[in-house]
């Protein structure tokens, strides 16, 4: 079951989806919401200002980071009230660098993590945001692409299947969300190495059959590469939502993605959770 959530609040856009997706979710499953907006400490620019001009600076951008940041929760916590959710917001004041470790941090306490894609030209800290919290938090994180307009329908699901360990746990991760799926995909591609013995899918597909899951086997050949043939798929069967693997590691702050996480998480056009 999903108790509780907790969104990375998108600061500085007006019209930001994550924020009502999230809403919506907590709502559907009756679960609490917890949203998190980031003040980011500034940083002076790379010419000397002088001391005066210098403290000037970082005022006025501590002042605006604070409204943008108070901006966003207010807009959270109206919509929370809205539509009658359990939930709470919390703004902090942190550098860019120690944002996407904080976050991971406090999703170890959620059952998910909802977080946006970022937009073309945008800055791409929300990005860092979801890969630390996909490799160091434990938890799923449910990736919502800037264009999601309204909420999550579950009428079709697709299910990625390579065999793997963390193919496996976004299954398992996503079964709250699976069994109120109208239908499930299971997506196996067939010019992928197989991983296991039963990479085919055939067994897993029992799995979920046996759990009251209405599942329906599709091996699919490879188009340009693995996102891709995911992404069309996903746009012929109208899918709702994209269950999937997140593959690659962390370093040092350093995110190393496979090719399909990456091109997934640039490219997603539907809801997509993601479990490492």
């Amino acid at each position: 079951m999903i108790k509780d959530i907790v969104l990375n609040i998108p600061v500085g856009q007006d019209k930001a989806p994550a924020t009502p997706f999230a809403v919506a979710l907590a709502s559907l499953f009756q679960a609490h919401l917890a949203g998190i907006a980031f003040q980011f400490e500034p940083t002076l620019p790379p010419v000397d200002m002088g001391a005066s001009l210098s403290g000037r600076y970082l005022e006025q951008a501590r002042d605006m980071a604070r409204q943008q940041a108070d901006a966003a929760i207010a807009r959270f916590d109206e919509l929370a009230r809205r539509e009658g959710i359990s939930a709470e917001s919390h703004r902090f004041g942190i550098t860019t660098a120690g944002a996407p470790t904080r976050f991971a941090e406090i999703a170890r306490r959620f059952d998910l993590a909802v977080v946006q894609q970022i937009e073309p030209d945008q800055d791409a800290m929300d990005e860092i945001i979801a890969e630390s919290a996909l490799f160091d938090s434990g938890r799923p994180i449910l990736l919502v692409p800037y264009i999601q307009k309204g909420g999550l329908t579950l009428n079709r699901v697709s299910v990625c299947w390579d065999g793997s360990r963390a193919a496996t746990r976004a299954a398992a991760d996503a079964m709250p969300l699976l069994k109120r799926a109208k239908a499930v995909d299971l997506i196996v591609i067939e010019n992928d190495r197989p991983k296991s013995e039963d990479f085919p899918g055939i067994d897993i597909a029992q799995h979920l059959a046996r759990h009251d899951l209405k599942v329906d086997l599709k091996r699919l050949p490879m188009t340009t590469d693995v996102s891709t043939t995911i992404l069309n798929f996903a746009a012929d069967a109208a899918t709702d939502l994209v269950v999937m693997g997140g593959y690659g590691h962390s370093r040092l702050r350093e995110f190393v993605l496979g090719g399909a996480t990456r091109g997934i998480m640039q490219a997603m056009t539907v809801p997509t959770l993601m479990s490492h």
